[in-house]
């Protein structure tokens, strides 16, 4: 069966009323408060996102989106009581698409579900018109042995072949098209993500990710720079 959302949290009460009011808006969602339920539950059904929460019991949020990541791709948004820094960066780093923080009003969560979904069911189509024989390949070039596809959606690097997460993708694009210029963190959150909720540091993740695949030295980087206090610049 196709559900919109699937809600993994350990606690009944808040999953079943979240999954309630999902679908009085026609935004089909199930729940489950566990982890074992969610494998099964993904096993035998077909999901475009996941509500999750970190606390399952004896079992992890953290440990089941590391094992989701290994046979989907679906955004995963976790939604827990912990407030920390390291568990948001934990969360963004192992696969996460972003952090909510409880308690959080319904209508708020559901409108960034609804627009993440959008946002993901664009780029599948996207890819879907991509593959297409007919148009040919179109390539950019970060450096002289640095290339991205955007008909394929994947970076070559010195010769070896990298994947791109779909945001990765669209944000590496965003800054190519725009190389030279400085990007504000307020541009790429309306221009990328088309996402007013998305905190700053779900961009600083994602440049993290994409520096480690594209330069000698993430931690200095060469092409694509942060501007304090601004945002960022991949180098002409």
């Amino acid at each position: 069966m196709d559900y919109k959302v699937l809600m993994i949290d350990d606690d009944e009460v808040i999953a079943a009323s979240t999954a309630e009011y999902f679908n009085m808006f026609d935004v089909k969602t199930a729940y489950v408060t566990s982890f074992e339920d969610a494998v099964a539950f993904l096993e035998n059904n077909t999901v475009s996102l996941l509500l999750l929460d970190i606390n399952l019991g004896d079992k992890s949020g953290f440990d089941l989106c590391k094992k989701v990541r290994e046979n989907y791709d679906m955004p995963i948004l976790f939604v827990s009581a912990r407030t920390s820094d390291d568990d948001v960066l934990i969360a963004l780093n192992i696969g996460g698409d972003d952090y909510i923080k409880k308690p959080y009003t319904l209508s708020i969560l559901l409108a960034k579900v609804k627009t993440i979904l959008t946002r993901y069911e664009k780029a599948a189509s996207s890819i879907a018109v991509s593959s297409d024989p007919v148009p040919s390949a179109l390539s950019y070039n970060l450096t002289g042995d640095i290339t991205l596809d955007t008909n394929t959606h994947k970076l070559m690097v010195r010769g070896e072949l990298r994947s791109l997460k779909d945001m990765e993708y669209k944000l590496l694009l965003y800054l190519l098209v725009n190389r030279g210029r400085v990007v504000t963190k307020d541009e790429l959150l309306k221009n990328v993500w088309e996402d007013e909720f998305t905190g700053e540091g779900t961009i600083a993740v994602h440049i993290r990710h994409l520096r480690e695949k594209t330069e000698d030295d993430p931690k200095d980087p060469k092409i694509i720079k942060t501007i304090w206090g601004v945002g960022y610049i991949l180098d002409a």
